[in-house]
């Protein structure tokens, strides 16, 4: 994480209507480890998943189809949260965690989750306003369970005419999904076309 895309350092910034003005902006927290303190980044590159031209790889749908998972949403809200952060290191603290409850009780924080025999084997989270998914964290304790969950989350959203899905940096596995870096100037086109929209998740 470069120190040019901090915004701002501070744990006060996590009052519901404080963060969700920030993510309108663009703005994004992340914590040092779980325990340390929070900062607000804002990236001069962002990555999105273009929702009118992403990528389903051919061989994750053969293994999907053979998996049959089962896909709810919004029914784990904190199982899900918990799963994400359950690693070596993690950006996702205790505080973000409690932050995140807040925001999912104000209806803008929104689950994907990935069943298999009526157990959570996968899924993410992410933040929503208006037009806009700010994809947060997944994870996944069956292969591929948290991909399927992404690819019913794209899905959704399309259903839903939500303009975009913010995944913040690119990695191997959302490349693998069409995503793309973009300049902020032509993220901030698409915040403000996804503010146009008033899409129910």
């Amino acid at each position: 994480m470069s120190e040019s895309d901090r915004l701002i350092k501070s744990q006060d910034l996590l009052d519901p209507e404080v963060m969700i003005r920030l993510y309108a902006s663009g703005a994004f927290p992340m914590a040092e480890d779980r325990y340390g303190s929070i900062s607000w980044y804002m990236p001069n590159i962002r990555t999105v998943i273009p929702l009118e031209n992403f990528n389903f790889p051919r061989s994750l749908r053969s293994h999907l189809r053979k998996e049959n998972f089962e896909y709810r949403f919004d029914t784990s809200f904190d199982r899900v949260v918990t799963e994400c952060a359950a690693r070596e290191k993690t950006w996702i603290s205790d505080q973000l965690i409690t932050a995140y409850r807040g925001l999912n009780k104000r209806g803008f924080v929104h689950t994907v989750e990935t069943w298999k025999d009526n157990q959570l084997v996968g899924g993410l989270y992410g933040v929503t306003f208006r037009g806009a998914f700010f994809g947060e964290s997944m994870f996944s304790l069956k292969s591929q369970a948290s991909k399927g969950a992404l690819i019913r989350l794209i899905t959704h959203l399309i259903d839903r005419g939500f303009v975009l899905l913010d995944v913040q940096y690119l990695t191997p596995h959302l490349k693998m999904f069409g995503a793309v870096e973009i300049p902020f100037e032509e993220y901030k086109e698409l915040l403000d076309a996804s503010y146009s929209r008033n899409c129910l998740f």
